[in-house]
C-alpha cells in the first residue's frame, strides 16, 4: 500500500463530464482532490488527460485480487452484483489502497434457472413467493448491502414469478434500496422491465429488446447496463471475439444498445467481470471495461457519452456522491491517460498513472 501524500498535476486537461478543459492544475491532497498546492510533489502531465476513476457497473468480486485487478486498469469502483458469503463481503470492505466497491450480496433467483445450477449457490437465494422476496430483502438489508439484485427469466424458464419479482422491488424500495434485475433473453427482459426495477442488466443474447419495453423503460426512468462484453463472450464460445464483430449475433446486441440510446435510456458501462465457476463466460476484471467502452462506441454512442457511462452517470445513478468527477472535495479516484478519449475511446487504455482515493496504483502490463 502506498502512503498518502500531496501531489500536484500541472498542465493536465481534465474531462469535466462534457469536454476537456484547457490545461490546468489538479491537487491530490491525501484521499481527496484539494485546492492548495503548497508543499506538494509536482508531476508535469505535459497535456495528458485526467479522467475521473472509471466505474464498472457490473462486476463479481471473489477476493482482494479482483479489486487489485480492477484498480490496475483504472477501474477505481466496481459495482458488485453477487458476492457471498457475507463474511467475504465484510473482509473486502476492510481492503484499502485498491478499488472501492458496492455490493448486492446474495442475489434473488428462481428455482430452476441457470443461477440455481451454479456451484456453491446457497439455497436461500431462491425465492418462490412474494413472502420469500420480502424475507430476502430484509436479510440483505440487515447485512448492509448497497442495493438488491434479482434474476429474471422468461416465463417457463425457472425464474422467480412476476409476483415475487414485484414484491422484491417493492420491499427493496421500502428499505430505501434500488434494485438491479438480470435479463438475458427477450422474454426475460420484458419480465425485468415490468418488475419496476431501477436497473436492467445485460441485453438479450439473441433478438433485440422489444420496442414496447423500451417505451416502458423510458417512462419509468429505468437504467440499462447492457454488459455487451459478457454477452459477446457467451456467443463467441471458443472462437476469437473479433470473429463475431459485424456478424448477426453481435449485431443484435449492438442494435439493442443503439435502440436504448436513441430512446434516451440512460446506459451504464458494465462488463460482468467474473471468474465464477459455472459462469457461461469468464470476463477479466479491469481490462474488460475498456473493451466495453469500445463496444458501446461501435453501437453508435459518441465517445463523450461513453465516458459519461463509466464516470458521472453510474456515480449519480448509484448515489455515489463522492466520485465520478474531478472536483475539489471528491475522492481522488483518477486516471491519467495519453491521447484524447473524447474523440478516440481507445485512449482510455493508454494509462500513465492511476490513483484510488489518493493511493498511487501501478498500471497493469499492457495498460
Amino acid at each position: 500500500m502506498t502512503t498518502l501524500t500531496k501531489t500536484v498535476l500541472t498542465d493536465v486537461r481534465v474531462f469535466d463530464g462534457h469536454r476537456l478543459t484547457a490545461p490546468r492544475t489538479v491537487v491530490i491532497d491525501g484521499a481527496v482532490i484539494g485546492t492548495d498546492p503548497t508543499g506538494a510533489r509536482q508531476i508535469d502531465a505535459s497535456g495528458a488527460v485526467l479522467l475521473p476513476g472509471l466505474i464498472d457497473a457490473h462486476v463479481h468480486l471473489h477476493g482482494p485480487q479482483t479489486l487489485d485487478a480492477l484498480a490496475s486498469w483504472g477501474v477505481t469502483t466496481g459495482l458488485d452484483m453477487a458476492c457471498w458469503p457475507h463474511e467475504l463481503v465484510m473482509s473486502l470492505r476492510e481492503v484499502t489502497g485498491s478499488a472501492d466497491f458496492r455490493t448486492a450480496g446474495l442475489p434473488a433467483i428462481g428455482p430452476a434457472g441457470n443461477h440455481a445450477r451454479m456451484p456453491g449457490m446457497p439455497a436461500e437465494a431462491i425465492i418462490l413467493t412474494p413472502e420469500d422476496a420480502r424475507r430476502h430483502v430484509a436479510v440483505r438489508a440487515a447485512e448492509g448491502v448497497d442495493y438488491i439484485k434479482g434474476v429474471a427469466e422468461a416465463p417457463g424458464d425457472g425464474g422467480p414469478t412476476p409476483e415475487a419479482l414485484h414484491a422484491l422491488v417493492a420491499a427493496a424500495h421500502a428499505h430505501g434500496l434500488k434494485v438491479v434485475v438480470h435479463a438475458v433473453t427477450v422474454g426475460a427482459y420484458t419480465v425485468a422491465v415490468d418488475s419496476g426495477a431501477d436497473f436492467i442488466t445485460h441485453a438479450p443474447l439473441t433478438g433485440t429488446i422489444r420496442p414496447e419495453d423500451i417505451v416502458t423503460m423510458r417512462a419509468g426512468d429505468q437504467v440499462a447496463i447492457p454488459t455487451i462484453t459478457m454477452m459477446e463472450g457467451v456467443l463467441a464460445g471458443k472462437a476469437p471475439i473479433s470473429d463475431l464483430v459485424g456478424k448477426a449475433p453481435i449485431a443484435d446486441l449492438l442494435t439493442s444498445v443503439a435502440d436504448l440510446h436513441r430512446a434516451g435510456i440512460e446506459i451504464l458501462a458494465g462488463t460482468d467481470a467474473n471468474t465464477q465457476p459455472g459462469s457461461p463466460h469468464s470476463v477479466p476484471h479491469g481490462e474488460s471495461l475498456h473493451h466495453e467502452l469500445e463496444l458501446m462506441a461501435r453501437a453508435g454512442i459518441g465517445p463523450v457519452d461513453v465516458l459519461r457511462s463509466a464516470t458521472v452517470l453510474p456515480a449519480r445513478a448509484f448515489g455515489l456522491t463522492d466520485r465520478g468527477a474531478v472536483e475539489p472535495g471528491l475522492r481522488a479516484d483518477l486516471v491519467l491517460v495519453d491521447g484524447d478519449p473524447t474523440t478516440d475511446i481507445t485512449a482510455t487504455r493508454k494509462i500513465r498513472a492511476i490513483w484510488c482515493a489518493g493511493h498511487r496504483i501501478t498500471p497493469a502490463a499492457g495498460a
